[in-house]
């Protein structure tokens, strides 16, 4: 389980096709505490570590990396396709047990996609505005939470395909929303406990059997 609250970011390093399979070698400052079959956030898609790397020169850390791969699936629903190298890549471990839930609950499972429509810098903080495909499981209500690549940030006025999101500088600056463009999509996955509501009223509220 995630957070949403943006450890560090990861520079795309290496792309490798594999088949069906996509692998991505990733530089970042907490590359080399990884461990193998360690969970990790990127751009809010959980997954596993399969391999480390750390280079030394003259005694000190030069280079540090860490190896992850996409299944089709995961390539289907998220915007890791459109990584290329030099990508900026949002990076978070996993909650400890007895840590601090400062964002929301985050699973690391993508939804869907949506497309960036619109950056307005609002003297010192930014308005970003999104337009997805809404379904009746997929929930946004305002001032709730959302993920957009594994950041938890609160829902701004949604309407029936859009919904805006407020940037504070902080954020801004050490995440990779700082790049972001119109047109350029962003993971999204929707508040689990409002996924769980819809999957309960549609099932029971029908009077179906699940």
């Amino acid at each position: 389980m995630f957070t949403g609250i943006i450890e560090t970011l990861g520079t795309v390093k290496s792309i490798e096709k594999d088949r069906s399979n996509v692998h991505f070698t990733i530089e970042s400052p907490i590359s080399g505490e990884l461990k193998v079959d360690q969970s990790v956030s990127h751009n809010g898609v959980c997954l596993t570590v399969t391999e480390v790397q750390t280079s030394l020169a003259s005694g000190e850390i030069k280079l540090q990396t860490h190896r992850v791969t996409a299944v089709e699936e995961t390539l289907r629903r998220s915007n890791l396709e459109d990584w290329t190298i030099g990508t900026l890549v949002n990076l978070e471990r996993c909650l400890p047990m007895g840590g601090r839930l400062d964002g929301h609950i985050v699973q690391g499972h993508v939804d869907t996609v949506a497309e960036c429509v619109s950056v307005e810098e609002m003297g010192g903080s930014w308005r970003v505005t999104f337009r997805y495909n809404p379904t009746p499981e997929h929930l946004l209500v305002d001032k709730g939470s959302v993920s957009l690549n594994g950041i938890s940030l609160t829902v701004v006025e949604p309407a029936e395909d859009l919904f805006s999101v407020a940037i504070i500088p902080y954020t801004w600056e050490h995440t990779n929303f700082h790049t972001l463009q119109v047109g350029d999509a962003v993971n999204i996955e929707f508040d689990i406990i409002g996924k769980y509501i819809a999957r309960h009223l549609a099932v029971y509220g029908s009077g179906r059997k699940p």
